[in-house]
């Protein structure tokens, strides 16, 4: 039997059914919480008599919702059996959406990923054949997975730009008809269906799965063709009055004329960014600097892949000499988010934290420079430990949230 049918309850159902499904919920969630108890256990956290207990236990056994794991050892008298949750009775799929490609995970609930596929080439047009190709993409993944549809309790689906997630509405991509994007999806790959920004998938994946320790005042950077940034506030992310927080790159910061992809001009993007490197880059081949990547690609090829690729493989001077700078624009700016916010850990994310102390040292050189010291002198500067996947594990992760707190 799946999970899904502890949120699902039946309508008309007897007070005494009732009453066993709270109890189910209750105690899913506690071995969700705390891994495996005793029925003693269980009793004791739950208020709950233990033949009552029993009952239910025995009833989440015969659904093969959770496991006996066996006797464990005792000072003396009778040895308790112990249970723990089946890893397999529920599963959650996340699915991050770039310009070029597509990353989707399903993991199961002590999050361990059961299916992943990475950069699997998708071209992202604000069309409506381009959304009938994510979800026959999605459908696909689910197939091959081998696991039942009805064992999945929902989706998470990511995209920059600025997402309504409470409401599910993108209005950077798909925004062409009354109903939410989320609704969409959900009709055509028949799974519940949550949408989310980015940066904030990627920070609560962190949050939950990455470096992030102990933490609860978190500011996560997402450094790859933009730049956003995503919140956690007392252990919670943080979305702003009408969910729209985070958009950092779209801050005014320099008075130029370069046009930026939200149609403003001066924004933090058009100097510090994936698309800011690559015309930065050219610009400098065509003023008759040399490089190594200029060389080894036809100049029409070089994108952000190569250019990252080329500081870390080949040392190219002028790529690290653009990549030096933005750290040193970045640890500015990020200051300003510091002396505001006075977080626990900044944690650098994105495509640019491949490039580790290249981008790290002079970043970190600002930081000290221009933010306040009284702010600044508990706060670390990390980098992501989830890496590439930290937006497919963020999204895994909300989906659970979601599912957690409907227990």
């Amino acid at each position: 039997m799946s999970l899904s049918s502890l949120i699902n309850t039946p309508q008309g159902s007897s007070r005494a059914a009732s009453k066993t499904l709270k109890l189910k919920k209750q105690i899913v969630a506690v071995l969700l919480g705390h891994g495996s108890l005793t029925i003693a256990d269980l009793s004791q956290r739950l208020e709950y008599s233990i033949p009552t207990v029993t009952n239910v236990v025995n009833e989440l056994l015969a659904e093969e919702t959770i496991f006996d794991l066996g006797k464990i050892d005792t000072l003396g008298g009778r040895r308790p059996n112990i249970y723990g949750i089946n890893a397999e009775s529920a599963f959650f799929l996340g699915v991050e959406v770039n310009r070029c490609s597509l990353s989707m995970g399903l993991q199961n609930l002590h999050c361990e990923f059961v299916n992943i596929e990475e950069k699997i080439p998708f071209v992202l047009n604000n069309t409506k054949e381009s959304l009938d190709s994510l979800c026959n993409q999605i459908n696909r993944f689910i197939v091959d997975s081998g696991v039942c549809k009805s064992h999945i309790l929902g989706a998470c689906v990511n995209l920059s730009g600025r997402i309504n997630s409470q409401d599910g509405f993108s209005y950077n991509y798909f925004f062409f008809e009354e109903a939410s994007l989320s609704s969409l999806i959900e009709s055509k790959i028949g799974l519940a269906t949550y949408l989310e920004n980015d940066s904030r998938a990627m920070c609560f994946g962190e949050y939950n799965c990455g470096v992030v320790e102990k933490e609860q005042n978190v500011i996560f950077v997402n450094m790859s063709w933009g730049v956003g940034i995503g919140i956690m506030c007392n252990g919670d992310l943080y979305y702003g009055k009408s969910g729209y927080s985070g958009e950092f790159g779209h801050s005014p910061l320099f008075n130029n004329d370069i046009l930026c992809q939200c149609g403003k001009k001066g924004c933090l993007e058009t100097e510090v960014s994936g698309w800011a490197f690559e015309r930065i880059f050219r610009e400098r081949l065509n003023k008759g600097m040399s490089s190594l990547i200029s060389t080894k690609d036809a100049q029409e090829e070089i994108n952000l892949e190569t250019l990252i690729r080329g500081v870390i493989e080949d040392e190219d001077v002028l790529a690290i000499d653009i990549v030096s700078h933005f750290g040193e624009l970045m640890g500015r700016y990020i200051s300003m988010l510091i002396n505001i916010f006075n977080p626990d850990l900044v944690v650098i994310g994105g495509s640019f934290s491949a490039l580790g102390d290249y981008l790290l040292y002079p970043m970190q050189s600002a930081i000290k420079k221009y933010s306040l010291n009284l702010v600044s002198q508990d706060m670390e500067l990390k980098v992501s430990a989830l890496g590439s996947r930290a937006g497919i594990i963020g999204a895994c992760c909300i989906v659970r949230a979601k599912f957690m707190a409907q227990l």
